[in-house]
């Protein structure tokens, strides 16, 4: 059974753990204010905040999600909010509904509700508030009555308000100020309690006591060495499947914690699998060796999503525009598999990919870690692109990563990676080959472009033309020269 907060109440559920949280808000708590709008985590209508308690601390960390991709499981163990639960009594606005009110932000309306609830979890997140941050904490909503300056300026108050905040006890001074209700200050026992229930259940507690991750459901004529269906993120099985996903057995993955975190062991970077492009955006260890990476990540997605997107399910995804895994084939990545048996073995990512969703992996096994070499500071140089139709949350037309390492201005080593110019998320071999060896020239980058030409092959679609993505890719390859200033001619 499934158990969490839903604003102020303790919920229990049998609902399947493979539902959307946004189907369970509004059809079982019959909560309407959180809309649904795209159902594919573009718009924002469906925005929630869902708050997690971390392992020794005693502060409630919020996180903006899309609730139409949102497994219910997911929510397991939480604090999850939507508007209902910051509205205060008597129909008292908010600081951040008083400020878009007064910025006339509010048009038709639909939008509203997520640009509120981004807005909020601005204000309680554990980062100083800058007028950049409070800004992009509203990058995964959309408004169709194309009111930004409104909402901008209703944002560039509430950071004037913010800068009051205290650097401790922050939730305390947000209550007072009436940003979110007084129950807050609660959550973090209430949580803490669902997680001492857990133990004593692990360790032969009460039966009635919660479980220490969501159930997995099995058929009862399962063979006992069948594995379900593993959900991370939700970002694209809800996309795709979210009445199948909602009908099968399914194993939560998301906050599994020995599939988290990000550390440096020597010359190796690892990360869990269930680690999300936000904590690559945030990691220290990532930064130390992609310091672009979060200029990198603002054209992946948009905040929403990077803290529910996982890095394994954008592997396994194997979709030929998967960015996290152009990024990675060019970093060199290899990934872990684990078998439901408990064996493992390890594999170059760039082997994961056999066809169009075709995978070098059994349906039983699962990714458990991602790990690949840290590229050297002062001798590597790492770079990104992409082009599509719209610059923020938007799919690839094409995109592609340069990793270089030089020395005395030659290239003695090279990976290529491009994506949207075959069926797979390719390597490009021979153009990287092609670099190695030469110094870093027009020509030389020319002569790696015609060869690039010959390693993909890319189809015409919605996304342009099979002549149009091959102009991109010479391009793109040009641009990350040009980008990291290697070029001397």
């Amino acid at each position: 059974m499934l158990q969490f907060y839903l604003n102020d109440q303790l919920i229990r559920t049998d609902q399947p753990a493979g539902s959307t949280l946004l189907d369970f808000v509004r059809y079982n708590q019959h909560l309407k204010g959180t809309k649904i709008g795209c159902r594919e985590g573009d718009c924002g209508a469906c925005t929630v905040l869902v708050g997690e308690l971390p392992a020794g601390e005693a502060v409630v960390r919020y996180q903006s999600m899309t609730s139409c991709l949102t497994p219910l499981g997911n929510a397991h163990g939480k604090h999850v909010v939507t508007v209902e639960g910051i509205n205060a009594a008597r129909g008292t606005l908010t600081p951040v509904q008083q400020a878009i009110v007064q910025e006339n932000g509010s048009q038709c309306g639909f939008c509203t509700v997520g640009f509120v609830m981004s807005l909020t979890g601005h204000a309680l997140s554990a980062r100083p508030s800058t007028p950049t941050s409070v800004l992009a904490s509203m990058d995964g909503n959309i408004c169709r009555c194309t009111g930004y300056k409104s909402l901008e300026r209703a944002a560039a108050h509430l950071h004037e308000q913010l800068t009051a905040r205290p650097a401790t006890e922050a939730v305390g001074w947000l209550a007072d100020q009436q940003f979110v209700p007084a129950y807050f200050a609660a959550m973090p026992a209430r949580l803490q309690a669902l997680r001492d229930a857990a133990t004593a259940a692990t360790t032969g507690g009460s039966e009635a006591t919660i479980p220490t991750a969501a159930p997995v459901a099995k058929p009862l004529d399962a063979p006992a060495a069948a594995r379900a269906r593993i959900l991370g993120g939700g970002t694209d099985l809800l996309v795709q499947q979210p009445e199948h996903v909602r009908a099968i057995p399914v194993e939560l993955v998301f906050d599994q914690t020995q599939l988290r975190g990000i550390r440096r062991d020597g010359d190796v970077i690892r990360l869990g699998a269930a680690t999300t492009a936000q904590q690559l955006l945030e990691s220290e260890v990532m930064l130390a060796v992609v310091p672009a990476l979060p200029r990198f990540l603002k054209l992946v997605s948009s905040t929403p999503i990077r803290q529910m997107g996982t890095v394994a399910g954008n592997f396994i995804n194997a979709s030929p525009i998967g960015d996290l895994t152009i990024m990675f084939l060019a970093l060199g990545a290899e990934i872990e598999l684990e078998d439901a048996a408990g064996q493992r073995r390890a594999l170059p990512l760039a082997d994961l990919y056999l066809g169009y969703k075709q995978l070098a992996k059994t349906a039983d096994e699962q990714v458990t870690e991602i790990r690949f070499p840290a590229p050297a500071a002062a001798s590597d140089h790492f770079n990104f692109e992409k082009v599509s139709k719209r610059t923020h949350l938007d799919i690839a037309s094409v995109n592609t990563a340069a990793w270089l390492r030089l020395e005395d201005g030659v290239v003695r080593a090279a990976r290529l990676s491009a994506g949207g110019v075959g069926p797979v998320p390719m390597l490009l071999p021979r153009a990287a080959a092609a670099l190695v060896g030469q110094p870093l020239s027009t020509e030389t980058l020319r002569r790696a472009q015609e060869v690039a030409q010959q390693e993909i092959s890319p189809i015409g679609d919605v996304r342009g033309t099979a002549h149009y993505k091959r102009l991109l890719l010479h391009q793109l390859l040009e641009a990350h020269f040009v980008e990291l200033g290697l070029l001397t001619d």
